[in-house]
């Protein structure tokens, strides 16, 4: 590690820079992740030194331009505040800028939006995720029922306002959105009425989406892809070894991303053959353990590091902790780039693995099983990827 790096540090930050970078190192991070970090904070003092601005001004606001400034600049990297949260991390610790801007207590759309979050969290067994997301879907609905002193008006609600927010939505997201907008605004106005704050559910008053199920084709990824995919991982290195087990689990055993980073050492029973798979609603469901995955998920094993953390798979950077759910989902998209091929997620491999069990005489009681569907009319897209039966049934056009 170069001691001189970064070398011009300036600003009401630079007494802080060598400090945030050996706290990165002690953390785990690697050198190279703790010297650009470094880096950042510095150019982050010197522009507000250019700025005149002192540390405890350091908003979130002035952090975007902050972010917008680089941008500007043709950073390629750093270039989102989101992406600034180690520095500020460590800034905050220090005391040295305002902690972060949260939901003031006596504002009643944050209390209700927390109180909604929580219910959708104990009572409808949402994952984290989708309890974030329809929190922050309904965040416009209810500040247009804010007034102007921050009072929440719910005696506003009607009919009309819900479809009038609904048609407002839809010039800014597209079909496929706009059902998670009604999804998520359908939950709150039940919400709304079970708390005994709305008269009346108006959930109802909802419009749909205009969108055609079974319309399409699943899309699943070929064989050919999948092999390329698994071939650029280097199965020599914990980073390869890691990336392959997951693209089986997700290829061979149709496993979502946070179904994968949820696994636990406990979760293989090697002599039964078995592999528990926590899901949606905290479902736990046993799967066979094929060959071919056992392979895989011994392969990473041997190379993951010791640890005391239960879960399976691992960060490979920066301080030990199990691995994230964007990882997860990025983990497909990565191998795609390194085999050359159109960039793809892991919900395409979850279909192929559906895909494969009734193209191979499976049933879709099969495929059901193995997606861990609640409902098989969810599976009956499958159906249609079975041509040949479909052209037993299928009628001739009748000729003029």
């Amino acid at each position: 590690m170069d001691d001189r790096y970064p070398a011009r540090v300036a600003g009401p930050l630079a007494a802080e820079v060598a400090g945030f970078r050996a706290a990165l190192a002690r953390a785990g991070y690697t050198p190279r992740v703790s010297q650009d970090n470094a880096y950042v904070l510095a150019h982050l003092s010197r522009w507000m030194e250019a700025e005149g601005l002192v540390p405890g001004e350091l908003s979130a606001a002035q952090l975007e331009r902050f972010a917008r400034a680089r941008r500007d600049a043709g950073y390629r990297r750093w270039r989102t505040a989101g992406s600034l949260r180690l520095m500020m991390r460590y800034l905050r610790e220090r005391g040295l800028v305002p902690a972060g801007e949260e939901p003031e207590a006596s504002d009643p759309a944050g209390l209700l939006l927390a109180e909604f979050g929580g219910y959708l969290r104990s009572e409808r067994c949402l994952a984290g995720r989708t309890v974030q997301l329809r929190v922050h879907l309904v965040r416009p609905f209810l500040a247009g029922l804010t007034g102007p002193d921050r009072t929440l008006c719910l005696d506003r609600l009607a009919p009309a306002v819900v479809t009038g927010f609904v048609t407002s939505q839809s010039r800014i997201y597209g079909s496929g959105s706009m059902k998670q907008v009604t999804v998520a605004l359908r939950s709150l106005l039940r919400y709304l009425f079970a708390a005994g704050l709305a008269p009346r559910d108006l959930s109802p008053s909802v419009p749909p989406v205009a969108s055609w199920r079974m319309s399409g084709l699943p899309a699943g990824a070929d064989d050919g892809a999948v092999a390329a995919m698994l071939a650029s991982c280097d199965q020599t290195t914990a980073a390869g070894a890691r990336d392959f087990a997951v693209l089986v689990l997700m290829s061979r055993l149709g496993l979502r991303a946070h179904e994968v980073t949820a696994l636990r050492l406990e979760d293989l029973d090697w002599r039964a053959g078995e592999l528990a798979v926590r899901g949606k609603g905290g479902r736990v469901d046993r799967l066979p353990l094929p060959a071919d995955v056992g392979e895989a998920m011994a392969g990473y094993l041997r190379l993951r590091a010791p640890s005391a953390y239960r879960e399976v798979f691992l960060r490979l950077c920066g301080p030990a902790a199990p691995m994230s759910r964007q990882s997860a989902v990025e983990t497909p998209r990565r191998a795609c780039r390194r085999a050359g091929l159109a960039v793809f997620g892991a919900h395409r491999l979850r279909h192929r693995a559906a895909t494969l069990v009734v193209n191979n005489g499976g049933s879709l009681a099969e495929a059901a099983q193995l997606l861990r569907h609640r409902s098989e009319t969810v599976t009956a897209i499958y159906a249609k990827v079975d041509r040949a039966a479909l052209a037993v049934v299928a009628c001739p056009w009748p000729e003029a």
